[in-house]
């Protein structure tokens, strides 16, 4: 085999192993989310919250900290009411197929979801049109996203084939800029 060969060989081997949350690395915790943001309070206090490394709990693999103990009971209770949409990656990414880091400093609950985004310009372009952006979104992700390994998936739509409503950073903003100058 050629060393071009056995190269890409092994780099789709480690991208293939890429996680399906947008996790880090924090102590004990392996795979920690939300950078150990307590998910319950961006529901009930509207913004995050550090969780208590001693008050955690583990689901579909990944660990969450919370604040308090009756965070932590609430989530137990009700995971999937509490837990990131599209497993912490940006909301705006998974609009064109993209899963990217989302930050939690940046996210909106809409209905009752948690959305996170890679950075203010990310949320304030998916606002543009939230219904629209959600269900883009929601269909990239449980029809493609979530089946693939995010980093390939991400090159995939980046580099090889972008979806027909992509648009640049460039373009977003001035999108942006023409609804604000008619507000």
């Amino acid at each position: 085999m050629s060393q071009r060969l056995w190269l890409a060989v092994i780099l789709l081997f480690a991208l293939a192993g890429c996680a399906t949350h947008n996790t880090i690395s924090d102590g004990d915790d392996k795979k920690l989310m939300l950078r150990g943001h307590d998910p319950v309070a961006y529901h009930t206090a509207g913004k995050p919250v550090p969780g208590n490394p001693a008050i955690k709990a583990d689901h579909e693999g990944v660990t969450y900290r919370f604040a308090s103990a009756d965070n932590r009971k609430l989530f137990v209770q009700s995971p999937d009411k509490f837990k990131p949409k599209f497993n912490g990656f940006c909301a705006n990414g998974l609009v064109y197929a993209i899963p990217l880091g989302g930050n939690h400093d940046n996210f909106r609950v809409i209905n009752g979801e948690l959305y996170m985004f890679g950075g203010a310009n990310s949320k304030k372009y998916f606002e543009m049109d939230i219904e629209r952006n959600v269900k883009l979104a929601n269909d990239y992700w449980n029809n493609e996203v979530k089946a693939n390994p995010t980093r390939i998936q991400a090159w995939k739509r980046i580099y090889i084939s972008k979806v027909p409503h992509y648009k640049t950073n460039r373009e977003l903003a001035a999108e942006y800029e023409a609804r604000q100058a008619k507000k």
